[in-house]
């Protein structure tokens, strides 16, 4: 399955209190499920950014859908495929 991260910011997002912010996580972990995707983690993130979203999906379409629900709920982000270092020096080894 593989695996994305987004990358996001709040800076167009009127958050009134913590305790919003922290109850809609719920609601995107299932609405992610119901597009074929599993929510593994999300962290807060000092920097550029203000959170790191980690989800699974069996294809592009599932992870797109993932990215536009992030984007419905005012979290404006950049998602990427990544890999895991181990499979990617697999790769490397072999080319």
């Amino acid at each position: 399955m593989p695996t994305y991260a987004t990358l996001v910011n709040l800076d167009d997002r009127d958050v009134q209190n913590a305790q919003e912010l922290a109850s809609i996580w719920g609601e995107i972990r299932t609405e992610f499920e119901a597009h074929g995707a599993k929510l593994h983690d999300s962290y807060a993130a000092l920097g550029g950014f203000d959170f790191l979203v980690v989800f699974e999906t069996d294809d592009d379409e599932a992870a797109f859908k993932s990215a536009l629900t992030l984007h419905r709920h005012g979290l404006e982000g950049e998602t990427m495929e990544v890999v895991p270092t181990e499979d990617f020096s697999q790769v490397v080894d072999e080319v």
